[in-house]
């Protein structure tokens, strides 16, 4: 199994030359283990000029010794924030290999399993292995839902605990439960059988699309096709989504193309935070009228209503949905609040490139110390992954 190895100093001369004196001790010994290395590296002082090589092997090791992939300077980050996506960070297969890895993913997964074992007539866990149903949205949103639950417990695992949590749509589920805001029972219900609803009243119907403009340009375009069109996320500066009805969607991008304006379809196929949820919203206050909304733990910081405190009941979850996803604007929030680090729980990053533009655009007084990481990433759901995320993490100063 790969192991991170850890090599600090003083200075960037210090780390190269502890790099290099290592990696003369590990050739000297043929018979010294990766393990030994990397249990005997985490052990030592920790200084600022920081590297990490995630290795399985001797030969791997000493590759990486050197020439380091992960390196950095540690410096004040600020508070954590776990950030958890909405649909389409999925992928056949993801988390597999840390079912088998690691421990505690793998425990987490199974509560997440027999918590949504009421609601779902499939095995959750054989979907994660095989990848087999995440076309489907009742099966994609709470398997992705489990997923980023069980990664959310390796991390805090591994030290890293959040002071604050923020979810993109169906992520802000994932997030409710991760603060205590949820109970994962009630998190499984709210995931399982909204997406049915999704399923059988709305899929079909409508479309979404990512467009690489400001909002307030896309609005502009919008009007076009006011009342069947509308902005249903604002991820970014230049990041906004586009949500309504089938024909609608298609000219809407058919026009984004003869102007050069990147857009890129959202593969679904039903329009989520649009005038068409409302079609469900009074099935959704019924099945959803026992949830049970709890004082986060953890600060909960609503994407839906930015800047307010709010109750995670039944109701919430219906707006969840209808209304618009103010990603943007909460974490320029956080932002303002002292937070400094982001960490996307997620099976591939789709959020860290809106979070860092917000960052660089001057939304931090010292961006230079502002963090932003993934945890896994498409076709990469191992443990080599999951170590490189938190060593990125860890060289820009988060304690891991």
């Amino acid at each position: 199994a790969p192991v991170p190895v850890v090599v600090s100093g003083v200075s960037a001369g210090a780390v190269d030359a502890g790099l290099a004196r290592l990696a003369e001790r590990v050739r000297s010994d043929a018979g010294l283990g990766v393990g030994e290395v990397g249990w005997s590296s985490v052990h030592r002082s920790v200084f600022g000029h920081r590297a990490v090589v995630v290795a399985s092997g001797r030969e791997e090791l000493l590759a990486g010794l050197k020439a380091p992939l992960v390196t950095g300077v540690a410096g004040a980050v600020g508070r954590k924030v776990f950030v958890f996506p909405g649909q389409g960070a999925q992928w056949a297969g993801m988390g597999a290999e840390l079912l088998d890895s690691s421990a505690v993913f793998a425990a987490r997964m199974e509560e997440c399993a027999a918590a949504l074992a009421p609601f779902v007539e499939w095995d959750v866990l054989g979907v994660v292995r095989s990848g087999v149903g995440l076309e489907r949205v009742d099966v994609v949103q709470p398997v992705t839902w489990a997923v980023m639950v069980s990664l959310a417990e390796v991390w805090a695992s591994a030290g890293v605990v959040p002071d604050a949590v923020v979810g993109h749509s169906q992520g802000e589920i994932a997030a409710a439960v991760v603060a205590g805001g949820l109970s994962l029972e009630d998190g499984a219900r709210v995931v399982a059988l909204r997406s049915q609803a999704i399923g059988r009243v709305l899929a079909g119907g409508g479309g979404m699309v990512s467009v690489a403009l400001p909002v307030a340009e896309v609005e502009e375009r919008l009007a076009a096709w006011s009342g069947v069109l509308g902005v249903a996320a604002v991820n970014g500066p230049s990041a906004t989504v586009v949500s309504g009805a089938v024909g609608a969607v298609d000219e809407f991008v058919e026009m984004c193309e003869r102007e050069g304006v990147r857009v890129r379809r959202i593969p679904v196929d039903y329009a989520s935070h649009s005038s068409q949820v409302e079609e469900i919203e009074e099935e959704l206050a019924e099945l959803l009228k026992t949830v049970e909304a709890r004082e986060p733990l953890v600060p909960f910081w609503s994407t839906v209503e930015p800047g307010r405190a709010v109750r995670l009941d039944g109701g919430y979850w219906y707006r969840n949905l209808r209304q618009r996803v103010c990603f943007a604007e909460a974490v320029q929030a956080l932002v303002v609040d002292g937070f400094g680090a982001f960490i996307e729980v997620s099976a591939h990053p789709v959020l860290t490139m809106g979070v860092q533009d917000l960052v660089d655009r001057g939304t931090r007084s010292s961006a230079e110390n502002a963090v932003v990481v993934g945890t896994l990433r498409r076709d990469e759901g191992g443990l080599h992954r999951l170590w490189t995320s938190m060593a990125e993490a860890f060289v820009q100063g988060v304690d891991v």
